[in-house]
């Protein structure tokens, strides 16, 4: 059922929502200016409503609970405080080969608890071995900041040591952070570069290395330096690889970092299935502010994501629906690192309910409760639309994604 046109601001007049399912009315698949290809794949999905299954977890039998894994007591106790019991199918497959010493390829999609997956084997050989180090390579640095979080709270009086290294951020206390020992190395690739060619940074010392979301390092472009990195690591290293898919230049990234790797897939079947897909179709000359306005108003557009192309076009439409009485913030690339977080936590916290953002800002985004992702411009690729819209519906809830077509 769609949702009904309620009147929630003085002087606005409610009228039928500007979306409809793909398939019903005329006139839904007019040519547009560009990405035609995405929208078709788009179009295909946009009638697409989540069933009472839809987000139940594919049937899945856990091997292990958190307390059999061989790791110390003390890591088990800080799972158990952030209320772990039962691992999810990457962790349960891929914590036990890790502790092994295995090299390994897992194949999962953002929300499957991936960092868990290899920050708990991580952390447990870095407890053992006060001499460990480990990188972990990631492509933003909102998903590096997520890590950083995930693993404070799992190292929680253990003695580990970590550095965050990413742009937007001040680099005195970075090299700071590695001069002193720094058992965890986090970082983008820009500013990893950047301390390896100051020589604050060496990979010779790095025995564990993580490339998280490899596939979206290759689409924004840091092949090459990832490519780089692999050359400096030593030949005797332990790889985790973890990309939700793996094709054409990612490929070549991987024949170059693993060896005899296990590998472990889950969630790739179906990454937006708790999430009903609709299309804005801009018609009759009417502004697409216009259509986001109105929806805006309406009942149950609690927590919304929307997704603009450029930097300075996300920064536009942010000022124009402040200016409209809504409350929203933006983050992209032309923003320090603090308005980023400042901006995240205000929308994390419900202080704002509306965050605007680029693809490559929103890389590795985990907030709760996101109501509706809006595609205010298409995706540059399916993948990014897929990730996109992946902001909502998580934690097996439901969640809805409209994309603007005109």
């Amino acid at each position: 059922m769609r949702p009904q046109y309620n009147v929630r601001r003085p002087g606005y007049r409610g009228q039928r929502p500007p979306y409809r399912q793909a398939g019903r009315g005329n006139g839904m698949y007019r040519s547009v200016r560009s990405g035609g290809s995405v929208l078709a794949a788009i179009r295909a999905n946009a009638n697409r409503m989540p069933d009472a299954g839809a987000v139940a977890d594919e049937a899945y039998i856990p091997q292990h609970q958190f307390n059999d894994f061989a790791i110390s007591q003390a890591l088990k106790d800080n799972i158990a405080a952030k209320g772990y019991v039962t691992p999810t199918p990457i962790q349960d497959q891929a914590i036990p080969a890790i502790l092994a010493g295995r090299d390994l390829i897992g194949i999962a999609n953002t929300g499957t608890g991936k960092t868990a997956a290899f920050l708990v084997p991580l952390i447990e050989k870095i407890v053992q071995d006060k001499n460990q180090r480990a990188l972990i390579v990631t492509p933003t640095r909102e998903l590096a900041l997520q890590i950083g979080q995930e693993l404070r709270e799992f190292s929680r009086g253990l003695g580990v040591r970590w550095a965050m290294i990413i742009g937007g951020a001040g680099m005195w206390r970075q090299k700071q952070d590695i001069r002193a020992g720094a058992h965890v190395v986090i970082g983008t690739p820009g500013r990893l570069k950047d301390m390896i060619g100051e020589r604050v940074l060496s990979m010779s010392q790095f025995r564990n290395v993580v490339l998280d979301e490899a596939d979206r390092m290759v689409d924004i472009g840091f092949i090459n330096d990832i490519k780089y990195f692999i050359s400096l690591l030593p030949q005797a290293r332990q790889s985790l690889f973890f990309s939700a898919t793996i094709s054409g230049k990612v490929s070549e990234v991987l024949a170059q970092f693993v060896k005899d790797p296990v590998t472990v897939s889950v969630g790739k079947q179906d990454a937006a299935r708790g999430i009903a897909q609709s299309i804005v179709q801009v018609t009759n000359g009417k502004k697409k502010i216009e259509y986001l306005h109105d929806l805006l108003n309406q009942e149950g557009f609690d927590k919304v994501l929307i997704f603009g192309r450029t930097k300075w076009g996300v920064e536009k439409l942010a000022s124009e629906l402040v200016t409209r009485g809504f409350k929203a913030g933006a983050i992209h690339g032309n923003k320090r690192q603090s308005q980023r977080q400042r901006t995240l936590m205000q929308f994390k916290q419900n202080e704002i309910s509306i965050l605007l953002a680029t693809d490559v800002a929103s890389r590795g985004l985990d907030i709760e409760d996101v109501s509706h992702v809006i595609n205010y411009d298409l995706p540059e690729s399916y993948d990014d639309y897929i990730h996109r819209i992946g902001r909502t519906g998580r934690a097996n809830k439901t969640g809805t994604a409209l994309t603007f077509v005109d």
